[in-house]
């Protein structure tokens, strides 16, 4: 199934795992993704991924036609080495600053038969790389245990 979302990853415990990056045009997911990958985080696919389910696990690829291509606004389409594969253990919902909860409950999507924590996001701010990084150690470690 194809999935209108980037994804990007991070190596934990020796597996790369990853975050679909989903909103809305011009909600700042590519600026997100740009910003994520200057702290270590790697491409996976920008602006459609190809998710499966395997096992219990949900894993996520670009489409042939635009992997190892990041689109930035401004720019135009560019050329970024990606990922072949990574787990998904989380989905970023990039959204408007104003309808965020300072405490939201646990939240979860479902996508090809696998459940994933939910984030909510304003991709824009300053620190979303640094909650998105927190967010991924702390869920992607509880899933690689589970």
């Amino acid at each position: 199934m194809i999935v209108h979302a980037g994804l990007i990853a991070r190596r934990l415990d020796g597996v790369w795992r990853g975050a679909l990056v989903l909103g809305e045009a011009g909600a700042g997911k590519s600026d997100l993704m740009l910003r994520a990958l200057l702290l270590g985080f790697r491409l996976v696919a920008d602006d459609r991924t190809r998710v499966w389910r395997s096992g219990q696990g949900l894993f996520g690829r670009a489409p042939e036609p635009i992997a190892d291509l990041i689109e930035i606004r401004g720019l135009g389409v560019e050329a970024e080495a990606a990922l072949p594969l990574a787990e998904i253990v989380l989905a970023l919902r990039c959204q408007a600053a104003e309808g965020l909860e300072r405490m939201p409950d646990p939240e979860s999507e479902q996508f090809a038969g696998v459940r994933v924590p939910v984030l909510r996001i304003h991709a824009l701010d300053a620190s979303t790389p640094a909650k998105l990084g927190r967010a991924l150690n702390r869920l992607g470690r509880d899933r690689g245990t589970a």
